[in-house]
């Protein structure tokens, strides 16, 4: 089943949850004038998620296509979302661009610099760089500057059919996450850079009041803090016990 829940003034989180890994997969789509698309969903989901976005605005009306950085549940389905919207376009990180996203997309992108700014009618985007962060050096998250909504990906990363949104701690579900995926064959999930702390410090400084996660429910809240907690929970799970070991 995919779910779509208004999270903030015209953005849209749209869900599907997959049982068999115990985890949501989300996109964000923002109404406005010239709307856009955080994270396309795998290439598997594109019929259930277009289906989703035809029930808010006409798919084929998309205009800009973003996403952190370049994975499959980020990117996968980009090339059918350009299909569909022939005035579509990417916008990502000049790295993303140059080291995978013009090779593997049928138009080209837009890039955007560090705190460069989208607009997208009524509403502004300013795009973030945080390479790294949650991974890949080709890393980018938008922030809406009007209602204070910040795009984070993968940060807050919950497992479970959780909410839709919740003004509940959510650094505790993050925290079993993270300890997870270090004890499971795939460790190393978010790395811990000399820049890490940061790039998280500078988002806490934006003062989001609601955090868009990719995988679980959407904060609503003191999002500065929230963010100040996890760049310290990071630093206690990634490098704290890590030399403890």
């Amino acid at each position: 089943m995919t779910s779509i829940t208004e999270i903030a003034p015209d953005i849209y989180r749209i869900s599907t949850y997959d049982s068999n890994i115990n985890l949501q997969f989300i996109q964000f789509l923002v109404k406005d004038e010239e709307p856009l698309l955080f994270h396309t969903g795998l290439k598997k989901l594109f019929p259930q998620v277009r289906d989703a976005v035809n029930q808010i605005i006409d798919s084929s009306q998309i205009r800009w296509i973003s996403f952190s950085h370049f994975e499959a549940d980020e990117c996968g389905s980009l090339n059918e979302w350009l299909s569909i919207a022939p005035n579509a376009q990417t916008v990502c990180t000049p790295i993303a661009a140059f080291v995978s996203v013009d090779d593997f997309a049928i138009r080209p992108s837009t890039t955007l610099q560090h705190n460069e700014v989208l607009n997208t009618g009524k509403y502004r985007f300013q795009f973030q760089h945080t390479p790294q962060l949650p991974h890949g050096w080709d890393a980018g998250l938008f922030f809406e500057t009007t209602n204070k909504t910040l795009l984070c990906s993968d940060l807050f990363h919950q497992f479970g059919d959780v909410e839709p949104i919740t003004e509940s701690d959510v650094i505790e579900r993050f925290r079993q996450t993270i300890a997870n995926y270090e004890a499971s064959p795939f460790p190393n999930y978010i790395p811990y850079t000399t820049h890490s702390d940061r790039i998280l410090q500078e988002l806490a400084a934006l003062k989001p009041q609601t955090l868009a996660t990719m995988h679980g429910s959407t904060f609503v809240g003191d999002g500065e803090h929230a963010l100040q907690d996890l760049a310290l929970v990071l630093h206690e799970e990634l490098v704290t016990k890590q030399k403890e070991v």
